[in-house]
Formats: structure tokens, C-alpha cells, sequence
């Protein structure tokens, strides 16, 4: 009997001003588990970053994807979100060799994908798969957001990630805003009409 790959997706980055929205995929390998899977926002960083380590290892397949800051003032952080999925799974097909069986999805609406899928609230603390989806995706928005921050460090991002904090809010009004900022989102909106007037 063959076995049923399913695979699990999760996105990292939807409410920050700032970066990237980025998508993980994963097909966990039953002969080869993972113990600690669990919503990577409930880990430590150097948890996240050690169970990062053994996905990229022993994980069957793994794929990231994501959208840029133009694609999400483009299309809306809803529609970008679902673009990184997919591309997340898009990728972890060609490592994997073909499509998986099934997607399970953290939230509650679904990517177009030419495979079933199931979209699960809360998915990242019921499912490992999507827990072991949403660790890679955090990781690697994380490191992203620590590539800005050396990039334009009096913004802080390495302390608050892009979220629209005090310090973000109080470095936007100082510095404006960076190539980076989605300017479609309301913050960064007003601080461009500031800019204008």
C-alpha cells in the first residue's frame, strides 16, 4: 500500500508594516519523527531555530514561497497570503517529485491548489504538519527581518520584526518609510501622505 502524503502550509508575516509574507509547506516522514512540533509562536527563537534545523533534515519534503511587499500592495495581504502558499507548495512539489495527496491549511480559507485541501483554524496548534510549516515559515521571515534591520537598522526590525509597534511607529515618523514598507497598509499610507503634503 503507497502512502498518503499530506502536506501541511502555514504563512508567517500578514500583520507587519513591513517584508515579505512568507509560506511554508511540509510533509512530515513517518519513519523519520520530529518530536516538539508546535505553533512556532509558542517556541523560543533558539527553539524555532533548532526544530528549523531538523525539518530541513528529516522532514519527507519542505517548500517555502512567499509574496513581496509590491505583490501585497498589488493584490492585498489576503490574496498575496494565498500566493505564498501556494508557491510554498509549488516548491515543496518539485522536491518532492510530485504534488502532494492533500494540504492541510492553517486558517480558515484555502489556496487554489490542483490537490484537495482543508483549511484548519488554529491549524498550527492541532496538526504537527502545519506546526512544522508555520516554524520554517517563522524562521525564515525572521532571518529576513534580521537581513532589514542590518539593512536599515534605525528602524529596529530586529526587535519588533515589522509589527506596528511604539518603536515602529516612532522610527516611521522620524526616518519615513524604506523600499521595504507596504505602502498599502494604513500606517505607511499615512506617513506617505505626510510625506506628499
Amino acid at each position: 500500500m503507497s502512502l498518503i502524503w499530506v502536506c501541511g502550509v502555514d504563512e508567517a508575516g500578514r500583520g507587519p508594516l513591513v517584508g515579505s509574507v512568507v509560506a511554508g509547506a511540509v510533509v512530515l516522514d513517518p519513519m523519520n519523527p520530529i518530536a516538539g512540533l508546535k505553533d512556532s509562536k509558542k517556541l523560543t527563537p533558539a527553539r524555532r531555530e533548532f526544530l528549523y534545523e531538523q525539518i530541513m533534515e528529516k522532514a519527507k519534503a519542505w517548500g517555502l514561497g512567499e509574496a513581496s511587499p509590491a505583490e501585497i500592495d498589488d493584490i492585498n495581504i489576503l490574496q498575496a497570503t494565498m500566493l505564498a502558499m501556494r508557491r510554498a507548495v509549488e516548491d515543496l512539489s518539485g522536491r518532492l517529485g510530485s504534488w502532494p495527496d492533500k494540504a492541510l491549511i492553517d486558517g480558515n480559507r484555502c489556496p487554489e491548489l490542483p490537490i484537495p485541501s482543508e483549511a484548519i483554524i488554529k491549524g498550527d496548534s492541532k496538526e504537527q504538519v502545519i506546526s512544522a510549516a508555520s516554524i520554517i515559515a517563522k524562521v525564515t521571515r525572521d532571518r529576513q527581518m534580521q537581513e532589514l534591520h542590518n539593512r536599515y537598522p534605525q528602524y529596529g526590525f530586529a526587535q519588533h520584526m515589522g509589527y506596528p509597534t511604539e518603536a515602529h511607529f516612532a522610527a516611521l515618523k522620524e526616518f519615513g518609510i524604506c523600499d521595504e514598507h507596504r505602502r498599502s497598509f494604513s500606517p505607511v499610507r499615512k506617513v506617505l501622505e505626510g510625506m506628499v503634503n
